[in-house]
């Protein structure tokens, strides 16, 4: 069996310690979200080893675990030939007062989906307009959507992948979806995606996942600047049926 990934390196004390104060920050920072019954969506994107599955278990520590959800985004032919593509995305938005977290999400279209060939180039205009109208609608309907993009040096994420492909646990782990992050291809579908979807209702955080622990400690810290700007700071007002005489 392959050995334990080490997920902190040098100064890990200081990140963990400042990990589980964010962690403890932002689930206070939940309860007005929940009180107010406020909306809200995380994206996590980035290619295969960039650091988002550290970041996702300090998400799913942070929160409390009845008001959110997680959803992992894959291929899946069927979804991509039957019906509207978005429709997936369209049932897992998160119900009043929950937070939907995306690891991966309807980004993959654009990125590895039409990397590997499975997005025809010539739709590539329209789902980047499909996906602002589709955020444009979320921001209307008062959801507050963060995406998080992490960012990896393709010599760091080869050193990730081969230590995961060294444990037969991890075997779902496909060769031939693997994308270099220094992939040009990849780089040219990244400078596309940033150009027309960095919006003002919806901008990109780029994290630096290099450093595991760091990019965790950068994408909590994003979240809780968000929700803090967002979320109502008083508690919801009572309303009380007036006493028949």
């Amino acid at each position: 069996m392959g050995s334990t990934e080490v997920t902190f390196g040098s100064g890990s004390t200081d990140v963990g310690s400042a990990l589980a104060a964010l962690r403890e920050h932002l689930a206070e920072l939940q309860l007005p979200q929940i009180a107010h019954r406020r909306r809200a969506i995380i994206l996590l994107e980035g290619p295969e080893g960039a650091g988002k599955k550290l970041a996702l278990k300090q998400f799913a520590s942070a929160f409390d675990p009845c008001h959110f959800v997680v959803h992992t985004t894959g291929y899946d032919r069927r979804e991509a030939s039957e019906g509207h593509w978005l429709a997936r995305f369209w049932r897992q938005l998160p119900p009043a007062g929950n937070t939907a977290i995306f690891f991966r999400s309807w980004y993959r279209r654009v990125l590895d989906d039409r990397v590997l060939g499975r997005t025809p180039e010539e739709s590539i205009s329209r789902v980047f307009d499909e996906i602002n109208e589709f955020e444009v609608q979320q921001r209307d309907y008062g959801t507050l959507l963060v995406k998080l993009y992490f960012d990896v040096s393709a010599d760091v994420q080869e050193r990730r992948v081969s230590h995961r492909r060294q444990n037969p646990w991890r075997g779902r782990f496909q060769e031939e979806e693997f994308i270099r992050a220094d992939d040009p291809a990849y780089q040219r579908a990244l400078e596309e995606l940033r150009a027309n979807t960095d919006t003002r209702w919806s901008p990109w955080r780029t994290i630096d996942g290099d450093d595991e622990g760091q990019a965790a400690l950068a994408a909590l810290e994003a979240v809780a600047e968000a929700w803090s700007k967002a979320m109502p700071a008083e508690p919801p007002k009572l309303v009380t049926s007036p006493r028949v005489a």
